[in-house]
């Protein structure tokens, strides 16, 4: 599947703000405005300035939302979901070149807060999969003691583990180890 820059950008935010949340023995890595920098930093956030305990608070709600939208049961609950976010973020599409990127769209309005963006980014990123028949690549990772989001951008949609060095690999090496002791157990003859 092909998609564009700015989109994978989005999905890319979208899944790191996912994977931010509380799961299991890991904690919410989004709790403080440093976190927050951190992960505006780390995902390339463009246009953002000063951020305050509310734009933390902020954010953790768009995150639930994108939560609902990946635990979707179906498709229209989905579109409900992200006609809602997209709706409520303002989404204002624009055209521009920044950062030595050539002429893209951003969705977000000029001046919006750090959630709205997310939002209205992510959104539209979202909708985009939705549109394109794609909401089944919006996945939670298979291996039973880790629920991280990502997006299999696999040909064949194939893709099970968030990671397939560590949650793949770990899975993988736990099964070859239950079949040699099974057949160390069973009877020779």
């Amino acid at each position: 599947m092909q998609i564009n820059h700015d989109t994978r950008c989005a999905l890319d935010q979208v899944v790191g703000l996912l994977n931010t949340m509380a799961d299991g023995e890991t904690p919410d890595t989004l709790v403080s405005v440093a976190d927050l920098r951190a992960f505006v930093e780390r995902h390339g956030v463009s246009g953002v300035d000063a951020l305050a305990g509310d734009d933390v608070s902020d954010v953790r709600a768009v995150r639930g939302r994108f939560a609902q939208v990946f635990a979707a049961p179906e498709a229209r609950t989905a579109a409900r979901l992200i006609n809602a976010l997209v709706s409520e973020a303002g989404t204002t599409p624009q055209l521009t070149d920044h950062d030595d990127y050539d002429w893209h769209v951003h969705y977000f309005a000029p001046g919006a807060s750090l959630a709205q963006h997310l939002a209205a980014d992510g959104g539209m990123a979202l909708a985009f999969f939705l549109v394109s028949g794609e909401r089944d690549r919006l996945r939670r990772c298979e291996a039973p003691d880790c629920r991280r989001a990502f997006v299999d951008l696999s040909r064949n949609r194939s893709r099970r583990y968030c990671d397939s060095r560590t949650c793949g690999n770990r899975l993988h090496v736990a099964a070859y180890r239950a079949r040699q002791r099974e057949s160390a157990e069973a009877p020779q003859g």
